[in-house]
């Protein structure tokens, strides 16, 4: 995914968003701990998929996490804010694929592909997606 990457910018997404780092976010090394872009990607997933503007999902049909595989870019440094950018690649009939980005200063720091599954509490399985909810998502697919 490394080569894909490269020119990313914040632009490219449908959906941005943005998270204040916290000092307790570093590591001894001295910048923010590799398991912390697990916390910016669900920041990124969260505000577009739960948007009070525009909902997304129906009462006990959560999308549950199936897939976060990230590479990291550069470090990212504390005091500061990062920006986290998001886009649908592929909808399925119940799943979404996302490409994610996390920026410092403009600068690309992190990519990952995220996939989430629309799930029925219910049943505990998988729940298809209806006409509407599948438009709304691929409106969310960008292209560079």
């Amino acid at each position: 995914m490394m080569d894909e990457t490269k020119g990313l910018r914040l632009e490219d997404f449908a959906g941005r968003a943005y998270d204040k780092l916290r000092y307790g976010d570093t590591d001894r090394q001295g910048h923010v701990n590799n398991a912390v872009f697990a916390t910016f990607m669900e920041t990124g997933r969260v505000e577009l998929i739960y948007s009070p503007q525009d909902p997304l999902l129906d009462e006990g049909y959560p999308f549950v996490l199936a897939k976060l595989d990230i590479d990291y870019v550069a470090e990212v440094l504390w005091p500061g804010t990062v920006e986290i950018g998001t886009r649908v690649t592929r909808v399925g009939r119940s799943s979404v694929t996302m490409q994610q980005a996390v920026f410092q200063a403009g600068r690309l720091c992190a990519s990952a592909e995220t996939v989430v599954v629309h799930f029925d509490q219910a049943t505990r399985k998988s729940h298809a997606f209806s006409q509407v909810q599948r438009a709304k998502l691929e409106a969310w697919i960008l292209t560079p």
